[in-house]
């Protein structure tokens, strides 16, 4: 007899919505994550307090109403990043509670702790009292999510070289910032950042940004994002970054360099798979840490599912919500349609 019928390693969107469906369907459903973590990657450090910074700097900077008060028109003329960290957390903490209690409505256990495979019908628990506690389960789906991949060869600190992750608890607004990588994340920062009036210059190793996007859109963009005296270096790559006293200095592999505040990376993301301990059943990961699924999810051992952004594109919060309802409902032996081909996607 197991503990659960569906256990889920993860609380992002594929997470939640795989164990409510299976809850749904009247199976014993829990999910395994860290306390700090609840949402997943999406509510705590993604989507959620991305787009909330967006938000607050298009109204605290007037670019939201300039059309109606003029180019000058400004809410606030210093703003700090306490004033954008106030707004996040809060959101965030509210996002955490909906999330908590839409479990709990629908009776899916919530086990806190670091979670990593037994064997491929138990998970071992890391509570963080120094005692692992041991949860079995008939099926296991796997939620992990994703972590900025960081180059080895870069020293990030944080502070002056940072990632996604950590750009968003920078001590304070840079005045000059690099970012590396001209993709939907770097595109995101590099527009917030400089509607904040930080001189921001963008290299991209590709000839152009964004490039799964219509041209005509990223040119409209690119325009755009000029106008907010953005510097893009396309065709160029970092050969390497030097971090000086209050700032860093980025050289290019043409020679150039590049002197700002802050360097941010921007280089896709790494499946959250290391600690998993996926060998112990009988799975492994790419070198990307993405595991490989079959048409409704499953990975190569049986009873064990993978969904969402662990699994790779399209990593958005929408399709991982939808994989993992067809997981779940597959995992509990019930008919499964197919994901639609075609699925939009927005930029913003």
């Amino acid at each position: 007899m197991y503990d659960y019928d569906l256990l889920v390693l993860g609380s992002g969107p594929s997470g939640q919505k795989a164990a409510i469906a299976a809850a749904k369907l009247g199976k014993r459903a829990g999910i395994v994550d860290r306390r700090d973590m609840i949402g997943g990657v999406c509510i705590n450090t993604g989507t959620v307090p991305s787009k909330t910074l967006r938000e607050a700097v298009l109204y605290l900077t007037g670019l939201s109403q300039r059309d109606l008060y003029g180019s000058s028109y400004r809410v606030k003329n210093e703003i700090t990043v306490s004033d954008l960290a106030a707004r996040t957390q809060h959101v965030i903490s509210r996002q955490t509670d909906v999330i908590r209690n839409q479990l709990a409505r629908n009776h899916v256990a919530m086990i806190t702790g670091v979670g990593r495979f037994a064997d491929p019908h138990a998970i071992w628990v890391d509570g963080g009292s120094g005692r692992e506690n041991r949860v079995t389960a008939d099926k296991i789906i796997i939620a992990a999510g994703t972590r900025p991949a960081r180059p080895d060869s870069v020293d990030f600190d944080d502070r002056t070289i940072v990632d996604s992750d950590g750009v968003i608890n920078l001590q304070s607004v840079p005045r000059s910032m690099v970012v590396v990588g001209a993709g939907v994340i770097g595109m995101e920062y590099a527009s917030l950042f400089a509607a904040l009036g930080t001189k921001v210059t963008v290299v991209e190793r590709r000839q152009k940004m964004l490039d799964f996007c219509d041209e005509e859109i990223v040119e409209s963009l690119k325009y755009h994002l000029r106008d907010l005296s953005v510097t893009f270096r396309f065709g160029e790559e970092v050969a390497a970054v030097e971090k000086h006293q209050t700032a860093a200095l980025c050289i290019l592999k043409s020679g150039k360099k590049i002197v700002a505040d802050t360097v941010m990376y921007s280089a896709g993301r790494q499946g959250q798979t290391d600690d998993l301990a996926l060998d112990a059943a009988g799975l492994e990961a790419d070198r990307r840490g993405r595991i490989e699924v079959d048409g409704n999810y499953r990975t190569k051992v049986e009873n064990i599912y993978a969904v969402g952004d662990v699994i790779g594109f399209p990593a958005l919060a929408s399709t991982s919500m939808e994989q993992g309802r067809l997981a779940a409902h597959h995992a509990c032996g019930e008919p499964v349609r197919e994901m639609h081909q075609l699925q939009p996607i927005g930029i913003y």
